[in-house]
């Protein structure tokens, strides 16, 4: 059964720009905490964005800061991930995670709904 669903990853050179969707299946993410972490091989997940249900707060990992950009789209029911100057520390697999509770968190074991996540690569 599928929670979200992750897309919009593939190859992208240094620099390039990749933007990534969240939607949900059968619920709505409006009245979610919505975030973006993503994992590294043999690293462990790491936050990278979040965006709080009533919207009120948005956060990022220092490292993407100024570059990553997550947005709601609440008519689609979908939060997006626009990713611009990618670095090749920016490979990754990302997934988006939710929980209905309310405020950001980069503890992964505060979120119940996760996606599959898409993978990123960033290369020449």
């Amino acid at each position: 059964q599928v929670q979200l669903v992750e897309s919009g990853g593939g190859l992208v050179q240094p620099g390039g720009s990749r933007r990534l969707s969240c939607t949900a299946s059968t619920f709505t993410l409006g009245s979610y905490v919505i975030a973006w972490f993503r994992q590294a091989p043999g690293k462990e997940r790491e936050g990278v964005s979040c965006n709080t249900q009533s919207n009120i707060s948005t956060t990022y990992v220092d490292s993407v800061k100024g570059r990553f950009t997550i947005s709601r789209d609440n008519a689609k029911n979908m939060v997006c991930l626009q990713m611009h100057s990618l670095r090749f520390e920016d490979t990754a697999v990302y997934y988006c995670a939710g929980r209905p509770s309310y405020g950001c968190s980069r503890d992964v074991r505060l979120y119940s709904y996760w996606g599959q996540g898409t993978q990123v690569t960033v290369s020449s």
